[in-house]
């Protein structure tokens, strides 16, 4: 099966969407068209709307609607890629290890928007197919970009300890990614403290600065600041990159140049993986014998209410997944070894488990088991019997190695989805760790964040870890439906974070892979002179930080209007321009000059710095919980 939803079809006002909205549809026709579906071109008053139909004579023949929202209230005000990082405090979390608050300098919210909303209306496909009455999902931007600091706001809302990390408050040059003498720059990964420990002997620093990188580094994960004594930096500067190439060889110590977009677009794997999108999906058996899925109860309020998902991931991107399905309704079994993952006790905590970790595995019911041992393969087997789903993110070779592999346990449940988190898919010719940074760094998105932030990498932001967890959610969700459609019996689904970073910057992708522009992925907005104007960027006021995102010139216009009215004594003669701006700007705080934009229609907004203080913004209210800390709530709505 070349394309896992062939003959299905999205149907709305897919083309000419508004500047703000175009990242966002090139990706969601980017992903559909990955995945086999077409689409229809209806006209429509909205274009933040589209539907999904299916040309099977034996699915439901409903459409399924989705409705985009720019804001978490559903209230129709200026939304923009770069206002959503700023108004959920992804500016701020970047701006951590970046100098201070800015744009990751990546369609980030619109791509993961696009995902979300996607896997919303199939999920709900599913729960059409299953029995459930509802016709229509909702999203917006701004619950997508929640979605993406969910961890981080956990971190800083917790009852015990909280984090206090706000931008520019570490340094940015004592932090990875490294630079050689000979001008490389270059992200640095392990997981153990003696290869850090003998990498550092032999680059000539001494014990304790290395113990106290140590500290930094290993929590850059959860911080998004990686702070390490200048010693290191410093030795790192005076040895070209082939000598620390070697030292790095010798003690065990991955490390990966910060490679651009054009050397990504080379790898042998790279066109592959741009065409087929970021999962790959492999079915088997004879779908005329499958066992119908489950149904569900028709009043249910989620689409996958009924259905049952093991899981056995460690970190970030294979637990937000099995996160995304439950929040689609599915029980999530989640499989831990005895004594529980030592990551629920990190701090800061909220009551008797990390704050952090709860954002991430909450709703889920949790099982210890040893599975490297014959009992508890057996009760793992036991598991997969009954379930729909069984997702992991182990090392590669470990499932075959330990006999749970997909031709295993297909063995034991004919009508399994079998997915897989991992980091670099599998044909990679490389033996580099599955880690975000390092795919950030190998992927070109490291060297992208880079060019947009001034700094030698990417983010320490977890870019690929959020994404990657939200793609292979989606892939399970694809599966699913093709199983609801009676297409397929058993399907193994592939996703990795370098399927997510092809993902996240698959038009540049496109333009250096596929010059022709045959796979639909650039999209003419509705002005052909639509572009970004030079007062864009983020702006000091009286107090706090105001980002302006003005996408075409009549958003300029409706700026410059606003400024005009709001402080006619500094209307001087000629146009706007960046510094007169910014003068102007000085005289009021940013949530004043917010509000003022907001009743004009132009686009702005305050930066959230310190991640506390979301929870104030009513326009974000419906999408977080006040519990022991702030928690975001689903990014989708069903009727």
């Amino acid at each position: 099966m070349a394309f896992l939803l062939e003959g299905c079809y999205l149907s709305g006002s897919l083309r000419n969407p508004t500047p703000a909205h175009a990242p966002l549809y090139a990706s969601l026709l980017y992903q559909a068209n990955a995945l086999g579906m077409g689409w229809e071109n209806v006209d429509t008053e909205s274009g933040a709307a589209f539907a999904l139909h299916s040309s099977d004579a034996t699915a439901d023949a409903t459409a399924i609607d989705c409705v985009l929202e720019g804001w978490s209230d559903a209230v129709d005000r200026p939304i923009t890629e770069n206002l959503a990082q700023a108004a959920s405090g992804l500016m701020s979390v970047h701006g951590r290890a970046s100098g201070g608050a800015q744009p990751l300098g990546v369609d980030y919210v619109s791509t993961l928007t696009a995902m979300l909303s996607l896997q919303g209306v199939m999920a709900a496909a599913i729960g059409r197919q299953r029995g459930a009455s509802m016709r229509s999902t909702a999203t917006s931007m701004t619950a997508a970009a929640l979605l993406s600091v969910a961890q981080y706001l956990a971190g800083a809302t917790a009852p015990d300890m909280p984090e206090r990390l706000l931008p520019g408050g570490a340094n940015v040059r004592e932090r990875p990614p490294f630079v050689s003498a000979d001008g490389v720059a270059f992200e640095l990964e392990t997981l153990d403290a003696g290869p850090w420990r003998a990498f550092w002997s032999h680059v000539g620093v001494d014990a304790a600065s290395a113990g106290k990188g140590w500290n930094g580094f290993l929590l850059r994960y959860a911080k998004a600041i990686a702070p390490v004594p200048a010693a290191l930096c410093d030795a790192l500067a005076t040895l070209p990159f082939e000598a620390i190439a070697q030292i790095a060889s010798q003690t065990g110590v991955a490390i990966c140049k910060v490679r651009t977009l054009q050397e990504r677009a080379q790898d042998p794997d790279a066109s592959t993986m741009w065409r087929n999108g970021p999962w790959r999906f492999q079915c088997d058996g004879d779908a005329a014998q499958a066992t119908p899925i489950k149904p569900c109860a028709p009043n249910t309020s989620l689409p996958l209410a009924g259905l049952t998902v093991v899981e056995s991931c460690r970190r970030i991107q294979g637990p937000l997944a099995g996160r995304l399905l439950s929040l689609l309704g599915a029980e999530v079994i989640r499989i831990e070894p005895p004594g529980g993952d030592p990551l629920r006790g990190m701090p800061p905590m909220a009551e008797d488990v990390s704050a952090r970790f709860d954002a991430l595995n909450r709703d889920k019911k949790i099982l210890e088991i040893d599975i490297k041992s014959a009992a508890g393969k057996a009760e793992v087997m036991a598991l997969i019997k009954h379930a729909e789903v069984f997702l992991h993110n182990w090392a590669p070779g470990k499932a075959a190695e330990m006999g749970l592999d997909y031709d295993d346990m297909k063995q034991v449940n004919p009508d399994l989805v079998y997915a897989y988190a991992g980091g670099w898919g599998e044909t990679a010719e490389h033996d580099l760790p599955g880690t975000d940074f390092m795919a950030q760094a190998y992927s070109g998105v490291a060297a992208k964040i880079a060019a947009a932030s001034g700094l030698p990498g990417g983010a320490l932001f977890t870019v690929l870890d959020v994404l990657g967890g939200a793609v292979a959610a989606q892939g399970v969700t694809a599966a699913l439906l093709a199983r609801a459609l009676g297409r397929a019996r058993s399907i193994r689904v592939d996703s990795s974070l370098l399927g997510a970073a092809s993902l996240l910057c698959a038009e540049d992708l496109g333009a250096l892979l596929n010059p022709s522009g045959d796979k639909g992925v650039s999209m003419a907005t509705e002005e052909s002179h639509s572009a970004p104007t030079s007062l864009n960027g983020v702006y000091a006021t009286a107090q706090g930080l105001l980002a302006i995102d003005c996408l075409d010139e009549r958003a300029a216009s409706r700026l410059a209007r606003a400024v005009a009215e709001a402080e006619p004594a500094a209307n001087e003669s000629g146009g706007l321009n960046r510094e007169r701006l910014q003068r102007i700007l000085n005289r009021r705080k940013a949530q004043e000059w917010a509000a003022l934009f907001e009743t004009t229609g132009a686009p702005a907004a305050a930066i959230v710095e310190d991640l506390t203080e979301i929870s104030h913004d009513p326009r974000l209210a419906s999408a977080l919980n006040k519990d022991a800390y702030i928690r975001v709530n689903s990014p989708w709505r069903f009727q």
